[in-house]
């Protein structure tokens, strides 16, 4: 039988992935903001349909950078790692002893927070690329009509 305290450490380690996940994309905007890049946010982008395809398919926020390509490539690879600062909270926790097998819930939630504070496949190819893509950014389109036309 599953006791009151694996379904409260359940329900903790879901709020900490719901919260930890919104945390993640605010730590990108947070650098693009102070690095002073445009940026857009928006929350539960490509609505897919149905509730349990939109929770488990589909990403719950995304920041988009707009560079114009005068940006340092540094502030982009900084905000793309910036998530993996919210492991320090949890390792603070960790080292003063609250932390523990003996407190479930705590663990379950420092676990999911964990998980959230994973730099996304997404947030290294942006820091490992992120010159290519203010090169892209600052040559003029192919496609783009010449004012002499």
């Amino acid at each position: 039988m599953i006791g009151p305290n694996v379904a409260v450490a359940g329900c903790a380690l879901a709020l900490a992935v719901a919260v930890g996940l919104v945390a993640h994309e605010w730590a990108h905007a947070t650098v693009l903001r102070l690095a002073r890049v445009e940026y857009s946010v928006s929350y539960f982008p490509g609505r897919p349909d149905g509730i349990v395809s939109l929770l488990t398919t589909r990403p719950w926020a995304a920041v988009h950078p707009r560079p114009t390509g005068r940006e340092p490539a540094w502030a982009l690879r900084l905000a793309a790692l910036a998530p993996a600062l919210l492991a320090l909270p949890v390792f603070g926790l960790a080292a003063a002893g609250y932390v523990t097998t003996e407190t479930p819930v705590v663990a379950a939630a420092a676990i999911g927070w964990l998980a959230c504070a994973l730099p996304s496949p997404q947030d290294f190819s942006v820091a490992f690329h992120a010159h290519r893509l203010l090169e892209r950014t600052r040559e003029p389109s192919a496609s783009a009509p010449s004012r002499a036309d």
